[in-house]
């Protein structure tokens, strides 16, 4: 395994319809190597193919719902180990992926490892169904939510050429996204203490 290059805007390539994959062979394995392990050292929630300069239907998102078992059940922090095991067990792979369903809307600030430094508000499905291959052709569905429908939603837009930028309602600067963060943290925190009412 080894790590890519990450594309940056400007770069044409990220403007490009990706292609059908269609041979699930050993280069195909090795680029699925190549984007955990260029996701992982990026601590991102998603990369596509495109973002490594390679034109196929091939994401990786990160499922934050999956969760490490561990075998002591203390409440210390993870270790470093435990942390990218986490990360790595939360990697789903997906060849060939495309939306069958959304239901509900959320709007959040959203980045891009191709965009960095850059934030901006987005709309979404709040749930989307996903009908993907895995690594050996084997189509299979998943449905997603939050952070990780979000996620989906960004990677299969790089597929068709689709920079998170050009759907933004809005870019955040430094200082707003700072202040959308101490919101979401005061929110989070109001929702803990009235016993986690609105997730359903």
């Amino acid at each position: 395994m080894a790590t890519r290059n990450i594309l940056k805007d400007g770069d044409k390539g990220l403007t490009k319809k990706s292609r059908v994959v269609t041979d699930f062979n050993k280069r195909l394995f090795i680029l699925l190597d190549d984007m955990r392990e260029t996701l992982i050292e990026a601590n991102g929630l998603g990369l596509a193919a495109p973002q490594v300069g390679i034109l196929r239907r091939v994401a990786l998102i990160v499922d934050t719902g999956i969760e490490l078992e561990r075998s002591d059940e203390t409440d210390t922090e993870l270790s470093e180990d435990e942390r990218l095991e986490l990360y790595n067990n939360q990697i789903i792979e997906l060849v060939n992926p495309e939306i069958i369903g959304r239901e509900g809307e959320q709007t959040g600030s959203e980045g891009c490892l191709s965009v960095p430094g850059v934030y901006g508000i987005v709309k979404r499905p709040e749930i989307v169904v996903l009908r993907a291959q895995d690594r050996n052709g084997k189509i299979f569905e998943l449905e997603v939510s939050e952070i990780t429908a979000r996620a989906a939603c960004h990677e299969i837009d790089h597929l068709d050429g689709i920079i998170f930028t050009s759907l933004a309602e809005k870019l955040l600067s430094e200082e707003e996204l700072a202040e959308l963060a101490a919101q979401n943290e005061k929110q989070e925190e109001g929702s803990k203490e009235e016993g986690d009412e609105n997730c359903d």
